[in-house]
């Protein structure tokens, strides 16, 4: 669940204690390509006000005009972009076209609890009763989707992805800051009192003892990143070689080039096979020319992403280039 659907929630839930009405919106199919993913929320106020994005342009507006046709505890169903003039209408990609659950009498004390089991970390499938509108929630998996049939409607909520930081530096703090509005929960573990007691990020959770024990309480999955940012070659090494060895999809650390090789170097004399040692993303991130600790954080983020999202940067480069070479 993005940051930004979060809020959506939050800011339902401080319209309705203000007595304002307010509806909530999620998106429940998509086909083709579209603007938002499936369980993307909006809330409106009553007097057209709006939280969050379904589209990012006119199907909130569509909503906005349309908010007092949809009234009752049951649910309302609109479908957008079906043909091509509606997706050049609406702001869909050609082709793409969503479906929408419009919610309208949604109880402040179900939002509650969704938002309270959120902040203790849980991911929660939401599943709304299509003929009542009733919630109930459930434990959900990283790799659950959205679904939608007859009977009821079922979206996912709270971080689908973890990270564990090994090293409480000025790097991780970027890096944790900017890691939770992509979907992440972040963990930390740093062995170093000083850099401890320094740490302050809202929302983080610390995992005691030394790095390697670290990886084994955390139990990276294929929805996990460790990232070695202490630079503290022995501290990072420790994690790393629990990590490689782990179903984690993303395993990095910092450094120059130079000292990656070595580190490399280093990873093969132990119990590693030539496959694990080369899973290691080292140096971490996309090479921005980065110098300070945001820009190094950007930098590891925007690989990760990267990563996340199944893209080969090295087919990027070669495209880009063929299109430049094209050009000229």
């Amino acid at each position: 669940m993005q940051a930004l659907d979060l809020d959506v929630l939050q800011q339902w839930l401080a319209w309705r204690r203000e007595g304002r009405r307010a509806w909530l919106v999620t998106v429940a199919k998509t086909f083709g390509a579209s603007p938002r993913p499936p369980g993307s929320l909006l809330a409106m106020r009553d007097d057209g006000i709006v939280a969050g994005s379904v589209s990012g342009g006119c199907i909130e507006d569509d909503l906005v005009e349309r908010r007092e046709e949809f009234h009752g505890r049951k649910p309302h169903f609109v479908t957008y972009g079906v043909s091509g003039d509606e997706a050049r209408r609406f702001g869909l990609p050609c082709g793409g076209s969503m479906e929408v659950i419009i919610e309208c009498e949604v109880d402040t004390r179900d939002v509650e609890a969704l938002l309270a089991r959120i902040g203790a970390g849980e991911m929660i499938a939401r599943h709304v009763d299509l003929s009542s509108g009733a919630w109930s929630l459930a434990h959900g998996e990283p790799m659950q989707a959205c679904m939608r049939n007859a009977r009821e409607f079922v979206s996912l909520h709270g971080p689908r992805w973890r990270m564990l930081l090994i090293g409480a530096s000025d790097i991780a703090r970027y890096i944790a800051e900017m890691a939770a509005p992509l979907d992440f929960k972040v963990f930390v573990c740093d062995p170093r009192e000083e850099f401890r007691t320094a740490w302050r990020v809202d929302g983080s959770a610390w995992i005691e003892g030394m790095p390697d024990e670290a990886v084994l309480t955390f139990r990276p999955d294929v929805h996990s990143v460790v990232l070695a940012v202490s630079h503290d070659l022995k501290l990072d090494d420790m994690a790393l070689l629990e990590a490689l060895g782990s179903d984690a999809f993303y395993v990095g650390a910092v450094g120059s080039q130079k000292t990656s090789a070595a580190r490399r170097a280093r990873l093969a004399d132990f119990d590693l096979t030539a496959a694990q040692t080369a899973r290691l993303h080292g140096p971490a991130g996309l090479a921005l020319g980065s110098r300070t600790p945001p820009e190094i954080a950007v930098a590891i983020l925007a690989g990760l992403v990267a990563a996340r999202n199944g893209v080969r940067l090295e087919k990027v480069v070669e495209q880009q280039q063929s299109s430049l070479r094209m050009a000229l």
